[in-house]
């Protein structure tokens, strides 16, 4: 499949270098970033999910009805809707966008977030139920006949869904993490594995273990997952001009952290996530790894999400991605700190640079 790219939702003015406190969703941006995102022909846009954040379906909702191509992608949370209602909810987007919805899930990284919507389940066992919610989701989807289902999570009696995906049958399914339990269900059931930027042999270990998961199921090599890799890159006209705009970058970051206007306080204990404390490992080696990748925005955040940016000129962002694409990676996810004028310079300056570059691979090939 082509390599395609990914965005993430922003439903106001509100980003890391210019925070706005208790910011409401403003409906008139959320419209403009999204069809901005359709112009600039982005494949899918994230609708990220958090205890205190917007609901993401109401939110993709309005996104679909805006929108003509871009797929939306929904953040869910097993233990925040039981899965027959899921499988209502998500099947219900999928027809009201003519088949643009996909699901990812998010198991849970963090004991003290999962507790406040009063999830106290451990790691282990939120992947456990992780694993059979995906397989109700897509058993309810492939029939509308009843049926009953006796698990150690979920239990219920004669369930029939009428709401069916626009395609008869599923749903694109998408798991990230980078533990062994992620990926031994995202290996074994996704369709999609989302990884954070890490450098390329340490992408390189995980897309081999997903996809040895993969085999491990049965799964044939062209049923693997896709894998998906998220960036934050930071870019200009020269290499120069983006150094010194990530410097900039830097600053500020490190500064509303102090002010705590950032994402954690200054004083946040280690993340308990494996992914965010691979990425504090990675920093600790040292700023630049590979062609463009730039780790200090990972220490100024905390880890706290995707936080690995990558440099440079447009020409050598889009390089370093290639990079990537030419490891396996075929979803792209960029958003930069500066949400809808970087996702704007990303549509006019980085994808058409990766498409011709992957247009360039594809005639080498042939000759």
């Amino acid at each position: 499949m082509p390599t395609e790219f990914i965005s993430l939702t922003s439903p106001n003015a509100s980003n890391e270098i210019n925070p706005i406190p208790n910011a409401g969703i403003d409906p008139d941006y959320l419209v403009r970033y999204a069809r901005s995102l359709d112009d600039y022909d982005f494949n899918y846009t994230l609708v990220p999910y958090d205890s205190s954040y917007f609901d993401p379906f109401t939110v993709g909702a309005t996104i679909a009805a805006a929108t003509k191509k871009i797929k939306v992608i929904i953040a869910l949370r097993p233990n925040t809707l039981y899965p027959t209602v899921a499988a209502k909810a998500l099947a219900t987007l999928d027809q009201l966008s003519r088949g643009r919805a996909v699901v990812h899930f998010v198991a849970g990284g963090n004991d003290a977030e999962q507790a406040k919507e009063g999830d106290f389940l451990n790691k282990e066992e939120r992947y456990a139920r992780l694993e059979e919610y995906i397989r109700i989701l897509r058993r309810a989807w492939q029939s509308s006949d009843p049926f009953d289902w006796d698990g150690k999570y979920f239990q219920f009696k004669q369930f029939s869904n009428r709401v069916r995906p626009v395609n008869g049958t599923s749903i694109p399914v998408s798991v990230g993490g980078s533990s062994d339990d992620a990926y031994r269900v995202g290996g074994s059931l996704a369709d999609i594995f989302g990884l954070w930027g890490e450098p390329l042999k340490e992408t390189k270990e995980q897309i081999d273990r997903i996809y040895a998961e993969a085999e491990k199921a049965g799964r044939a090599p062209n049923d693997r997952p896709r894998i998906w890799v998220t960036f934050r890159p930071i870019v200009a006209e020269t290499d120069d001009l983006a150094w010194a705009k990530a410097h900039r970058t830097l600053d500020i970051l490190k500064g509303n952290r102090v002010n705590g206007l950032g994402k954690l306080p200054a004083d946040a204990p280690t993340p308990q996530n494996v992914g965010s404390q691979r990425l504090l490992e990675i920093a600790a080696r040292g700023e630049v790894q590979d062609r463009a990748l730039w780790y200090p925005t990972v220490t100024a955040t905390g880890a706290r999400g995707a936080s690995t940016a990558l440099v440079g000129s447009y020409e050598t962002v889009a390089e370093s991605i290639l990079d990537y694409v030419d490891l396996g990676a075929e979803l792209i996810s960029i958003r930069g700190y500066d949400n809808l004028n970087d996702a704007i310079d990303y549509g006019r300056y980085v994808l058409p640079r990766v498409r011709e570059g992957l247009k360039e691979r594809e005639s080498r090939l042939k000759v």
